[in-house]
């Protein structure tokens, strides 16, 4: 693994800059994970929408999860519907057809080896296919309340860009993340950087005119904004 970059220390300027990009979303609505976790409560569930969210809009994702728990809320009833009825309850998520299979192997493990229950770590969620890291980490904070530093594409992008962390890949910046930030903005910071970087930081031409931090911010990366 390559070198994360120079390592930043907490301050009270770096507080005041993700408080200040708080203020700016209020994460609502929450992005569609997130939402699924505070109304269930539920392990399973949010592993599973979280496997159908990868390359999928927020809506799209709600909806989906939606239909899919009328039917199949538990691993035991999942692992017994026909792949092609999954494909249908989940359809448009992105590779639908592909996760109809991941998502029915993952329900047919977590019932014939976990007992039904999703395992509570990092390394155990890790073990499934379908499941990287930046799933098995949202699981392990939303599902158990566990700390954990959820990285995707958008809190991987938006920590560059503010340079709070400099880092080649999302896996790096967990790592660089976990050394910055306190542990009380651990679960919190996932929700409030991707909304951000859903509405107003952007990949591409963000809205740095309506940023909140955009004095502060050195844009880094950035070659066109509005």
């Amino acid at each position: 693994m390559s070198k994360s970059g120079p390592k930043r220390r907490w301050s009270r300027r770096l507080e005041r800059t993700i408080e200040s990009i708080a203020d700016a979303v209020g994460v609502n609505p929450l992005p569609s994970v997130s939402r699924i976790a505070r109304e269930k409560r539920d392990p399973f569930k949010i592993l599973i929408s979280t496997v159908l969210s990868l390359r999928t809009k927020d809506e799209v994702t709600m909806e989906a999860s939606k239909r899919l728990f009328e039917t199949a809320g538990t691993p035991t009833r999942l692992k017994d519907v026909p792949v092609k009825k999954l494909e249908r309850l989940i359809y448009p998520v992105g590779f639908y057809r592909t996760k109809a299979r991941v998502i029915q192997d993952i329900a047919r493990r977590l019932t014939d080896e976990f007992g039904g229950r999703v395992p509570d770590t990092v390394e155990g969620l890790l073990e499934f296919k379908g499941v990287g890291r930046k799933t098995a980490t949202l699981v392990v904070s939303l599902g158990y309340g566990k700390e954990a530093i959820c990285v995707d594409t958008h809190v991987h992008r938006v920590s560059n860009r503010l340079g709070l962390v400099e880092t080649a890949n999302p896996e790096q910046t967990e790592f660089a993340l976990m050394d910055l930030l306190p542990r009380r903005y651990w679960i919190r910071y996932n929700e409030l950087l991707v909304a951000f970087g859903q509405r107003i930081c952007t990949p591409v031409s963000p809205r740095c005119s309506a940023c909140p931090v955009a004095k502060q911010c050195p844009r880094i990366g950035v070659i066109r904004s509005r």
